[in-house]
């Protein structure tokens, strides 16, 4: 019986949190009274006033004797944490380590410490994240956007941190929403380009692109590579173009290469530009289980200079990703938003120009 009372409260204080969360209930707004919301959620009063007790406890609300109860201002957002929210999609692997590196630097040597989250490039998990940093005390966030190339449905978690003075840098992608917003982008576009061109230069005229279709950065790439090939008079073939998604990564294009691999002597190919170093590698492999070697058979690049494009059998033509250099500046720029500075535009919206890096996994025809 207690047990069922701690979830009907539990329950209750969570269902009015999210509701001031997401804007339902506005800062300084009067909540329904006691009696209101005890029919309304059929519960008891006393329920009601344990649910209200720890949202007060936690800064959502407050209680005016005879007025009422009302949402808080969050207070608690107004004094200085020293504490940095970093959001990003991925931790473990690949360009993130560095670029996480970069900020922790910039951030430590200014007195700052990190509560770092990370989303697996989930937009449900990304909103889970920013409301449980509503509910501390943070003085700015960098964020990774998730799938930035879908419409953003959690705004509101956004237009939160704007009425609470928090500011925020988006780093490798951001939405169309809040295009206007804080951000350190790479030219994704010229990035695209330029291998594109690359390939071009060396007489291929076949090439496969592979491309993320959820993010802004695949979606950028693409428009490079559809540029470089209009210029040099090669008609653009969507059919030689394979999108993925973030949850078919893995497989995808590893499947859908071997597929046209298999298909190579009636339709052939010569070269293929890859999303990133990752899917590169992935590439390679799928075009090695039907007997087609890099370079000799396909030229292939990929993107952002990882480890991977060293580490691997063939060393790969990329694009440089100056990753601690990005994640510096997005925490220079933090800072500066964090002290108000007047930061003219081209300082707020920055793009970073690409490098292209030549290696073994392309040759000339």
């Amino acid at each position: 019986m207690e047990y069922e009372k701690k979830l009907k409260y539990h329950d209750l204080m969570e269902e009015l949190r999210s509701k001031i969360l997401n804007g339902e209930i506005r800062p300084g707004e009067k909540l329904p009274s006691e009696n209101m919301l005890s029919a309304s959620y059929q519960v008891s009063r006393q329920t009601v006033r344990k649910a209200l007790q720890i949202l007060e406890e936690e800064g959502f609300v407050y209680a005016e004797h005879g007025r009422g109860t009302f949402c808080s201002q969050m207070m608690g957002h107004n004094r200085p944490s020293r504490n940095i929210a970093v959001v990003t999609t991925y931790l473990s692997d690949y360009i993130f380590p560095r670029v996480i590196e970069g900020i922790d630097q910039v951030l430590t040597e200014h007195g700052y410490s990190i509560l770092l989250k990370n989303t697996k490039n989930s937009r449900t998990i990304e909103a889970r994240c920013l409301e449980e940093l509503l509910n501390k005390d943070i003085d700015g966030l960098i964020i990774e956007p998730s799938k930035s190339q879908i419409f953003c449905k959690h705004m509101n978690l956004y237009e939160i941190l704007d009425q609470y003075n928090i500011p925020y840098v988006f780093i490798q992608g951001s939405y169309a929403q809040l295009e206007e917003k804080p951000h350190i982008l790479m030219n994704d576009c010229r990035g695209g380009y330029l291998v594109t061109k690359h390939l071009i230069s060396l007489g291929h005229k076949n090439i496969l692109g592979v491309f993320k279709s959820d993010d802004i950065q695949g979606q950028e790439r693409h428009k490079g590579y559809v540029q470089a090939l209009q210029e040099a008079g090669i008609p653009y073939d969507p059919d030689k173009v394979i999108w993925f998604y973030t949850e078919d990564r893995k497989q995808h294009p590893y499947q859908k290469v071997r597929q046209l691999a298999r298909a190579h002597r009636q339709q052939p190919f010569d070269g293929i530009v890859a999303y990133n170093d990752q899917v590169a590698i992935d590439v390679i492999r799928a075009l090695e289980e039907e007997h087609l070697s890099c370079p000799w058979d396909v030229s292939v690049t990929g993107y952002d200079d990882s480890y991977l494009a060293t580490s691997c059998k063939v060393p790969l033509t990329t694009i440089a990703h100056p990753q601690e250099k990005l994640g510096k500046m997005a925490a220079e720029l933090l800072l500066k938003l964090m002290q108000e500075e007047a930061v003219p535009p081209e300082q707020r919206q920055i793009r970073i120009e690409p490098e292209l890096i030549i290696r073994d996994s392309c040759r000339r025809l």
